[in-house]
């Protein structure tokens, strides 16, 4: 730990979006040898935890990047910390489910596939491992005389 600070904003536009005093908190990381600055409002945990914190906000991250990519969340719908909660419980159920219906129906297909069939027939009365194992045959495309073509 090089320094704790508590600092105040100048810049006209930072004053009015931060008109409360910040903590700077100054770190050396020895594992990278590089020299860290952290700016946070919170004054009530030890520096070296809010070192700890930023420092090993990657993984934090990561998980995000595989929330998105897995669970279908492009967008929080709230910005509450309930919310956020709840949106993220609701998509790991669902990929939960999704995994375990994948392993007891032994498919072979990917979570998306399978998730897009689901989305397709939300709404019919087709019991789930006959509209899997049987239901995830795509047709060929249709022929279409009627489509006019763009290119030859």
């Amino acid at each position: 730990l090089i320094y704790d600070w508590t600092i105040k904003l100048s810049g006209p536009k930072s004053i009015k979006d931060f008109p409360e005093h910040l903590r700077a908190v100054k770190y050396r990381d020895k594992e990278r040898n590089k020299k860290l600055v952290f700016i946070t409002n919170n004054f009530s945990l030890p520096a070296i935890t809010i070192c700890e914190l930023y420092r090993n906000r990657w993984h934090v991250e990561m998980f995000f990047k595989w929330i998105k990519q897995h669970l279908r969340i492009k967008s929080f719908y709230g910005t509450s910390e309930n919310a956020v909660k709840s949106q993220v419980w609701i998509a790991v159920s669902v990929y939960v489910l999704i995994a375990i219906i994948k392993k007891r129906l032994g498919l072979e297909h990917s979570f998306h596939t399978i998730l897009q069939v689901l989305n397709l027939t939300l709404f019919e009365k087709i019991p789930l491992n006959q509209l899997l194992t049987k239901g995830l045959v795509f047709p060929a495309d249709p022929e279409h005389h009627n489509q006019l073509k763009l290119f030859d």
